[in-house]
Order: C-alpha cells, then sequence, then structure tokens
C-alpha cells in the first residue's frame, strides 16, 4: 500500500492563496458582469432616448414659438363675446315643466284616496303609486349651460395635454445630481413647481363640470317630488347661474395658464434647457 503524500506548508498555503482568489473573482464576477449588462443598454438605448428629447424638445418650442400666443388670443375673443357677458343672468333661466298642483285638485285627490284605501285594501299600494307626486315629463338641461361647457371641456382637455407635454420635456432636462453649480436646477424646481400647481388646478375644473350636473339633478328631482316649494325650483336657476360665473372663471384661468407658462418659459428658457451648460440632461 501506498501511504498518501503529506502536503509541506508551502503546497498548503498556495492551495489557501488559489482557493481565496477563485473565490474574490467569483464574488465581484456578477458586479461586475451587471455593470456591462447596464452600460450596453444604455448605449443601445441612447439613441431613442435621444430622438424622443429631441422631438420633445422641437414640439416645446412649437407651443412657445406659435401655440401658446395663439391659444392665449382665441381664449380672450372667447371671453369678450356676448355668451359670456350676460349682464342680467336671470335671462339664463331654463324652463321647468313641472306642473304645480292646484290645491283644490289635491284635496280631492286625497278624499279619493281614503275612500279607495277602505273598500278595498289590497289596491293601497298601487293606489299610492298612482297618486304620488304630479304628472311630470323629462327635464331638459339647461341649453345655454350645456352649449357653453361643449366648447370649454375641448379647452380643458388641450391645456392638460400641453402642460403634460411642458412638464416631461422639462423633466428630461434635469442633469446628472451632483455638487454645486446648481442655480440652473434651482429655476428648473421654482418652474417644476408651478407646473404641478397648475396641472392639479385644471383637473379639478372636470371634477367641478361633474358636480354641477349631480347637484342641478338632485334639486331637479326635489322640485318634481314637491312641486309646491318654491324653493327648490329657485335652486335649480340659483345652480345654473353659479356655473355660468364658474365658465367664465375656468377659461380665464386656461387663459391666464398658458400666459404665465408661455411668460415663465420663455424668460428662463436657457437655464431650463441647460442649467449646467451641458447638451443632455438625463439623470443617472
Amino acid at each position: 500500500m501506498f501511504s498518501s503524500p503529506v502536503s509541506s506548508p508551502r503546497d498548503t498555503h498556495s492551495t489557501l492563496r488559489r482557493s481565496r482568489s477563485a473565490e474574490f473573482h467569483s464574488s465581484t464576477t456578477p458586479t461586475h458582469a451587471t455593470g456591462i449588462h447596464l452600460a450596453f443598454f444604455r448605449d443601445a438605448c441612447a439613441p431613442q432616448v435621444d430622438v424622443f428629447r429631441e422631438d420633445l424638445c422641437t414640439k416645446t418650442e412649437n407651443l412657445l414659438g406659435s401655440y401658446f400666443p395663439k391659444k392665449i388670443s382665441e381664449l380672450d375673443a372667447f371671453l369678450k363675446e356676448p355668451a359670456l357677458n350676460e349682464a342680467n343672468l336671470s335671462n339664463l333661466k331654463a324652463p321647468l315643466d313641472i306642473p304645480v298642483p292646484d290645491p283644490v285638485k289635491e284635496k280631492e285627490k286625497e278624499e279619493r284616496k281614503k275612500q279607495q284605501e277602505k273598500e278595498d285594501k289590497d289596491e293601497k299600494k298601487k293606489g299610492e303609486d298612482e297618486d304620488k307626486g304630479p304628472p311630470c315629463g323629462p327635464v331638459n338641461c339647461n341649453e345655454k349651460i350645456l352649449v357653453l361647457l361643449q366648447r370649454l371641456k375641448p379647452e380643458i382637455k388641450d391645456v392638460i395635454e400641453q402642460l403634460n407635454l411642458v412638464t416631461t420635456w422639462l423633466q428630461l432636462q434635469i442633469p446628472r445630481i451632483e455638487d454645486g453649480n446648481n442655480f440652473g436646477v434651482a429655476v428648473q424646481e421654482k418652474v417644476f413647481e408651478l407646473m404641478t400647481s397648475l396641472h392639479t388646478k385644471l383637473e379639478g375644473f372636470h371634477t367641478q363640470i361633474s358636480k354641477y350636473f349631480s347637484e342641478r339633478g338632485d334639486a331637479v328631482t326635489k322640485a318634481a317630488k314637491q312641486p309646491h316649494v318654491g324653493d327648490y325650483r329657485q335652486l335649480v336657476h340659483e345652480l345654473d347661474e353659479a356655473e355660468y360665473r364658474d365658465i367664465r372663471l375656468m377659461v380665464m384661468e386656461i387663459r391666464n395658464a398658458y400666459a404665465v407658462l408661455y411668460d415663465i418659459i420663455l424668460k428662463n428658457f436657457e437655464k431650463l434647457k441647460k442649467p449646467r451648460g451641458e447638451t443632455k440632461g438625463m439623470i443617472y
């Protein structure tokens, strides 16, 4: 039999050193490979992102050059139209086809109802349904308000889309995070805060319009159920007048949003586009 060779201290030391070296390379290889993959994807996708950024920059410049001034002029003209300058708001009243019941006839109807209940208790529920409230046909929306809203809603949609485009453009101009020379970045942050505030305000217009229809529908329902209460009828007209005033204010807010965006971006365009004098502004 042969005995196994005895390892010398030098051989043992060499083996341990090779083992530690292998462990080191095995632990660092994934991180190194990940870095290679990230660099590869960044280099491969960078041209596509650059094309998107350049296209966005071109669109933003077109908005500032022609579109924003055009919308400011159009909305200013809209505000001067007679439709938005009604001096006598009582002219906005929409007819409510809800008849007011005659007290004498109502009393006779109540007596007939009691007599019927005595004669035939089985028909009680049916009799209540038939005699419940006055006859009332469909009640239409206020056409004057509806026409104005049909003109306003596309304007709300349009200004939100353009604001979103400009906001995205601004975000893509943010430079790499580093110390120093952050004055341009501070300007970007201030403008971004303004855009966020405008977006929140404009988004609320959709909710405001929906709320008007909901509240008016409730008021019409109450007026139909209790036609002898004049306050419910007046409530419908008050809601119409309030919405008319709100429509005018919303048109003003949209016009002002275009004007403010145009002014602040134009005044700070170079700082917004190149806050540190760089050609690219992606966050890494």
